[in-house]
């Protein structure tokens, strides 16, 4: 999980976002009202926006305010995993409550799991010692 989760209020302009996008170097935030995630804004919602004819100075990010998909620090990645897949989505704000304290992402999810197969893989070379051969 990422603890320091870029945000964009409600209220933010398109342009506002994707300003903020660009500075970050990062290609979604997580829309807030107050503490609370209420979306996830990405390139692509811009993208779709502007074709729409939406003027970026004037549209808020709330084009992307949709039913947010969200999960609690306390849950194993796995389920976090599962829940990601069936909604299909590549980001998961993890909430304490009503507050936003982090973010778990594809990323997180395939770097942890390269880590754990690269564990096991030194846990089972460790462990497997090949038969001594007489030549």
């Amino acid at each position: 999980m990422t603890r320091n989760v870029r945000t964009v209020s409600v209220a933010a302009t398109i342009r506002e976002a994707a300003k903020a996008m660009a500075k970050w170097k990062i290609g979604s935030l997580v829309v807030v009202d107050g503490k609370r995630a209420v979306g996830i804004i990405t390139e692509g919602d811009i993208s779709r926006a502007v074709a729409k004819g939406l003027d970026p100075a004037r549209a808020t990010v709330s084009i992307a305010r949709k039913r947010v998909v969200t999960v609690s620090p306390s849950e194993r990645l796995e389920v976090a995993a599962k829940m990601m897949a069936g909604a299909r989505v590549k980001k998961l704000p993890v909430m304490e409550g009503e507050e936003l304290v982090g973010i778990v992402t594809q990323t997180d999810i395939v770097n942890s799991s390269f880590a754990l197969v690269t564990s096991l893989k030194e846990m089972v070379q460790a462990r497997y010692r090949p038969p001594d051969f007489e030549v």
